[in-house]
């Protein structure tokens, strides 16, 4: 944000995505806070007539200007106050007016906002240009860090990752911090309950709250309901272990071609990310990418385990006191999954898998696929012991000219295991 200011110099705006609840409009507003001498936030979930007619002609800049600071009562100053929008998507006409906003050049604008792209917000406008577009995922593992005071750990791990060092008597306790962040997760709701009253359920109660205003989002998107199923889905798809995203188990007479629009209006909402099949795995993983193959995540692994058992009371949910003594079952190992694809989310990484028959009509499969200069870097997950990968192996040995390291991610401490890296599960965002 500072990099857009102080390089852009008004000539953008600057957009910043991201699911609901996750933060941007506090985030913005406290940049605001900080980087100027006066701000103005417009949100346009809970916005005037008076005001939201402002934005019907904009022909007149001069009189926009007054008015604003006649409802808000702040004083603008030229290049040094800048204009939020918050919820942009709500007021089309206001994210279209950005294009002449930034021409004029006056202050510096930024919208936040999400279910951008979503037809019936962008219907009838011309989409600007002149945004410079950031995406606000849930925090990550450092950044939770941050929050519960800890400054330095994050910090020490970087050294030892890039220094190929096993923790040894540390690594317990950094897993039982991971643990922790699984369980809370990122969402900054989630994170302060946490922080306010030490107590699980609180979190989960909080976590719910979240996950049922996604679906209420989920049922405007598509009335249908969906969305809504496809979401609720999620943790018993992945518990499955089928490959792929099964959307005939979820939906009657539907499959990924009929439901291609309303999985498309799911990512654009960030509540969820899609890790696609590459049918061709080599370096150009997204030239291969089968559109209507993916596997489907939570955005947030905190929100994940709290949809794992929704329809459950907090005290039924195993997966709580499972994880914090870390006696996890083999089939909860899925949760893992989830974090490993959020935290390579965060890292900025797209995602990408791939399956291939091996014998006894069973298929191996390679959890993660990243792209590293001309070669490629498989990743299997497991969320306990490593004396198997056979997955890992198996697509080794196919793909040999094109197998840059080969990664295990899993539980246990830093170790080689042949020609495996075996890395413990929070080195995934440095990957």
């Amino acid at each position: 944000m500072l990099r857009w200011k102080n390089e852009r110099k008004g000539t953008t705006a600057l957009l910043i995505k991201g699911a609901r609840r996750v933060g941007k409009s506090t985030l913005a507003e406290e940049f605001a806070k900080n980087e100027y001498k006066t701000y103005i936030l417009i949100d346009f979930a809970h916005i005037s007539p008076k005001m939201s007619a402002l934005f019907d002609d904009m022909s007149n800049l001069n009189f926009f200007f007054m008015h604003l600071q006649l409802e808000t009562g702040v004083t603008l100053y030229e290049r040094e106050s800048v204009i939020i929008f918050d919820e942009v998507q709500l007021q089309p006409k206001a994210r279209q007016a950005i294009k002449y906003l930034v021409k004029d050049g006056r202050y510096d604008y930024i919208e936040t906002g999400s279910l951008l792209s979503i037809k019936k917000n962008v219907q009838g406008i011309v989409i600007p240009s002149e945004e410079t577009r950031v995406t606000l995922q849930p925090m990550d593992f450092e950044e939770f860090y941050w929050a519960i005071g800890n400054t330095t750990s994050y910090g020490v791990l970087k050294q030892f990752y890039e220094q190929h060092h096993a923790l040894s008597n540390s690594h317990r306790k950094v897993m039982r911090d991971l643990r922790l962040y699984m369980l809370v997760g990122g969402m900054p709701q989630a994170v302060d309950t946490y922080l306010s009253t030490n107590n699980l359920q609180a979190v989960d109660e909080k976590k719910r709250e979240i996950i049922d205003l996604y679906k209420d989002d989920f049922n405007k998107i598509d009335p249908t309901g969906r969305a809504s199923q496809l979401f609720a889905a999620i943790p018993a798809q992945l518990n499955s272990n089928a490959g792929r995203y099964q959307i005939a188990s979820v939906l009657e007479n539907q499959d990924a071609q009929r439901v291609a629009e309303v999985v498309a209006d799911m990512a654009d909402s960030m509540t969820i990310s899609l890790a696609y099949h590459a049918n061709d795995p080599n370096v150009g993983l997204p030239m291969t990418k089968n559109l209507y193959r993916y596997k489907m995540f939570v955005a947030d692994t905190g929100l994940f385990v709290t949809l794992a058992f929704h329809d459950k009371a907090f005290t039924e949910n195993i997966i709580y006191s499972k994880l914090l003594s870390d006696k996890l079952d083999a089939n909860l190992g899925y949760i893992y999954e989830n974090l490993v694809a959020q935290m390579l989310r965060s890292a900025g990484h797209e995602l990408f898998y791939h399956t291939f028959p091996a014998e006894n009509n069973h298929n191996y499969e390679v959890d993660f696929l990243l792209s590293r200069g001309n070669k490629i870097v498989p990743i299997e997950v497991k969320s306990s012991g490593y004396k198997t990968h056979k997955s890992l192996d198996a697509f080794c040995e196919k793909h040999s000219s094109r197998i840059g390291d080969r990664i295990l991610l899993y539980t246990k401490d830093y170790q080689k295991d042949g020609a495996t890296i075996c890395l413990p599960v929070y080195f995934t965002s440095l990957l």
